[in-house]
């Protein structure tokens, strides 16, 4: 596997605790940057903070739920505190519960909680993180999004809607900052073997793996570090704009 050197630069990574954010952080650490690890849950995020620093890298942990504006301002602000700038930044922290229903028993409020969760979060998560960038000279940054955003499922209308507006909202940032050199990309993993993915309490669980992999042509799930590997090559890269990176084992099939 290719080696990343971002020594001396810093990362930012949201859902850091966890999973594919988890994953993303540590490859961050073991390329030689400085990493900031946001999550909500304490002992995880802690853990994932130490288990970095006692490999030898560098990583702090902030609790911040990112549907709060202003806990992503603070968080942001503990980040340049501490490292002094801001390079990356992964905005990857999503709500794992997804509402399956029919559109029409969607409540308002169940709605908009999804939409905080996971769009309106990746809205303030780049607010802040530009605004940094913008006085550091550049930087890049990947929003995590979902192959929900690119072809419809039945009975996830809010979940869809969500992670489509990531892949919108990506575009239209990258576009509009790319003169300021800050590179804005989208990475759309599909299912990823983790904590998150496989809930061992489900008396389903087989049942629903073998439906997950008819979906998947390679014929597995894929792996945190896979995903990480190409967030990472999309940092390094410097003539990488407004793409929306497939890694899903095929499962997403356009035309």
């Amino acid at each position: 596997m290719i080696h990343f050197d971002f020594d001396d630069k810093v990362a930012f990574v949201t859902g850091g605790s966890k999973g594919i954010g988890k994953a993303v952080a540590k490859a961050f650490a073991r390329s030689g940057a400085k990493v900031a690890i946001c999550a909500r849950g304490v002992e995880a995020g802690e853990e994932t903070a130490h288990h970095i620093c006692d490999s030898g890298g560098k990583a702090i942990f902030i609790q911040t739920d990112v549907s709060q504006d202003e806990q992503v301002k603070n968080a942001i602000a503990k980040t340049l505190d501490v490292y002094g700038r801001l390079d990356f930044a992964v905005n990857n922290a999503a709500t794992p519960v997804i509402l399956y229903r029919p559109l029409i028993d969607i409540c308002l409020d169940d709605w908009q909680k999804m939409i905080a969760c996971n769009l309106t979060s990746v809205f303030s998560c780049l607010k802040y993180e530009i605004l940094e960038m913008l006085e550091g000279g550049g930087g890049s940054i990947v929003n995590i999004a979902s192959p929900a955003g690119i072809v419809g499922e039945p009975f996830f209308a809010s979940y869809c809607a969500s992670k489509a507006g990531i892949i919108g909202l990506t575009k239209s940032a990258a576009v509009e900052y790319a003169p300021h050199n800050i590179r804005i990309n989208c990475v759309t993993p599909g299912r990823i073997e983790s904590e998150i993915a496989l809930p061992d309490d489900d008396p389903n669980l087989q049942v629903w793996l073998d439906q997950i992999l008819q979906k998947h042509p390679i014929g597995r799930m894929g792996q945190p570090d896979e995903v990480a590997h190409v967030v990472l090559s999309i940092c390094s890269s410097t003539f990488t704009l407004g793409a929306n990176w497939l890694v899903d084992g095929g499962a997403t099939r356009l035309g």
